[in-house]
Formats: structure tokens, sequence, C-alpha cells
């Protein structure tokens, strides 16, 4: 039986076609099979950031440079969330919304040649030595064009993370061609919670207009702005809005110990919560014993019982003062010495 040669010629046409075509057309390319994983890996991340591991970065680095994209990675650990004066779940949080904003901020044919990456140093050893980061907080910036990672990535000044998100967002900008945009931070107040707020302030206006008007408020109370002078007086003295700012704890574990708690740590660097309540107390018993002099002990007839309350209260605000001092001296190691009369010694 004849074989028609039209099907031999078809087949052999079909094969010079799919071997002439260009590389970046075939399926099997790797760097589209591996553009197409990772934004594949970034629609699932909330905020467009993909947990990168050793293995996704060997695929990564084995692609010829340049690269198709660039990309910017966090390098966070998990065992040092606890420690507020680094503060990596806040600028991880604030290097999600770095990645959000791009994402929202710039079309989609930009998507593909940016990503942004998280990876955990527990999980990714192998890529904390690759890159040389034995120290965090850390951000990489690795163009396209990088070959030696080590060499050619780009590392974000350390000086630069206290303006969060709107640092990362010019170190991203400076150092590449991309625009990041405004940061979208969310609402501190979601929409159905100022509606709720806005109908509970309704109903209560005509409430407060008549207590207002009749003075039966609690504005109208002597002894609520007493207690709220004395709140405000112990938290300027306190210092806690530096550990509001800060985010510090009231207390640590004993690295040696961790059955101990420290509640004062020495050294000027760091305060703890404890630290300044502790000092707030002492400072607001002063102030109150002061307050007891000036409005309440001048108005006692008998002068013996003045004498002794008023010698009593110097005794209990010298007391709080020298505490203070002694504190101060055993975390910072300067010493405060009162002045004596040079007769006196």
């Amino acid at each position: 039986m004849a074989v028609s040669g039209a099907p031999i010629a078809l087949l052999l046409i079909t094969l010079i076609v799919a071997t002439t075509l260009p590389t970046g057309t075939r399926s099997d390319d790797p760097s589209s099979e591996l553009l197409s994983h990772l934004q594949s890996l970034r629609s699932q991340s909330p905020n467009g950031v993909v947990h990168l591991n050793d293995n996704l970065l060997k695929r990564i680095l084995s692609l010829p440079t340049p690269r198709p994209f660039s990309f910017i990675i966090f390098f966070d650990a998990q065992q040092l969330h606890s420690k507020p004066e680094l503060s990596l779940p806040t600028l991880k949080s604030e290097f999600s919304l770095v990645s959000k904003s791009f994402l929202e901020n710039n079309p989609s044919d930009s998507h593909s040649k940016l990503f942004f990456f998280d990876v955990e140093f527990q999980e990714s050893q192998a890529s904390f030595a690759l890159f040389a980061v034995n120290a965090l907080p850390h951000i990489k910036l690795v163009p396209a064009t990088a070959a030696d990672v080590k060499k050619d990535s780009i590392q974000m000044d350390g000086s630069d993370f206290s303006r969060l998100a709107e640092s990362m967002a010019e170190f991203l900008e400076s150092n590449t061609k991309f625009t990041v945009g405004p940061i979208q931070r969310p609402p501190i107040i979601s929409k159905k919670q100022m509606v709720f707020v806005i109908a509970i302030l309704l109903i209560w206006t005509p409430f407060v207009v008549k207590k207002l008007l009749t003075g039966k408020t609690l504005l109208h109370n002597k002894n609520v702005w007493m207690t709220g002078a004395i709140f405000v007086y112990f938290f300027s003295v306190s210092g806690a809005m530096h550990n509001i700012i800060r985010k510090m704890p009231m207390f640590l574990a004993d690295r040696n110990d961790p059955g101990r708690l420290i509640f004062f740590y020495q050294g000027s660097g760091m305060q703890l919560g404890a630290e300044g309540f502790t000092i707030g107390f002492l400072y607001t018993i002063v102030g109150l014993l002061l307050a007891f002099v000036v409005h309440v002990l001048v108005y006692v007839k008998n002068k013996t019982v003045q004498r002794l309350v008023m010698l009593f209260m110097l005794f209990v605000s010298f007391w709080a003062v020298q505490k203070v001092v002694s504190l101060d001296n055993w975390k910072t190691g300067y010493g405060i010495h009162a002045y004596w009369p040079s007769s006196w010694k």
C-alpha cells in the first residue's frame, strides 16, 4: 500500500518550525515558568509579599543575568520578635505596606518586574549565609543584573528604618526605576465603626446638651479634674510616652535564669516600663505631698501638728528623690553629688 507524501511533508514542516521558535516562546522556558510561579505565590499573599526559602532562592539565582525581574528581601527571625529594640514585627508590617502600595499604585505590566520577598532565619539559614546577613533588621535589593548577590545587592542603611514604610519606598525608588507611590495605610477606624460611632453620638447628643445646660456633667466635677491632673503628671514624669512609642515591655526574662524577671535594666540605652512607672510613682508622691502642704496643711491651726507633718513630708520627699538619683547613678554610671558648703567638710 503506497504511503502519501503529504503527511510526511507536514510533519517535517512542523518540526522545523518548532525548532526555530524563539526560546522565550517555549513552554519549558525556566524564566517564564518561574515568573508564573512567583506571580501565583504573590496572588495568594494578602499584601503581595512572597515567602522565600532556600530552594526558591536557588531557582531564582539559577536564571541567567539579566533576570526578567528585580526583587527586594526583608530578612526576618521569629525568635527575635520579642526584642523591642529591633522592632521586627513593625518593620515587617511596614514592608508589607510598601509591597501592597506598589501593587495598587502601579499598572499590572510592571508587577512582573519587581517582587517583594521575606525570608525567615530558622527556615532558610543558607539564604542568610549567601547574603552574609548577620544582623537584623536587614533589607536588601537585588537588581536584575546582579550576578553575585553578596557583592551586587544593595543594602538599606540601618538609620533609614526610623521612617518605616516611607523610607523603604524612598530606598527602592532611589536605587531602581520603579515608583512605589503613596503608602496605602489602612484607616484607623473602618466605615462600619465610623457609622456606629456617629449613630451613638446622634443618640447621646440631646442628653449631653441637657446635662451641659444644667451643669451636671463630669466636666463640672472638681474631683475629675484633680484626678486628671494627677494622671497627666504621672504620665509626664514616668516616661509612659517613651514606652508607648518604643513599645517597651514592662520587664524582661533573665537569659541566664529564665525563671527570673528583670524589672530594672542597667544601661542608658533602654528603659523598661517598670522603671518608668517606679520613677513616676516616686515623683508623684513628692508632687502630692507638695500639693497637700500648699492646699491643706496651711489651714491646720496647731503649729506642732504642722511642724511634725512637715518634717515627715520632707523626710519622705528626700527619700523619694534619693531613690531616683541612686537609680539614675546605677543605670547610667554617672554620679550626681550634692553640693556641700566648704565649711561643712
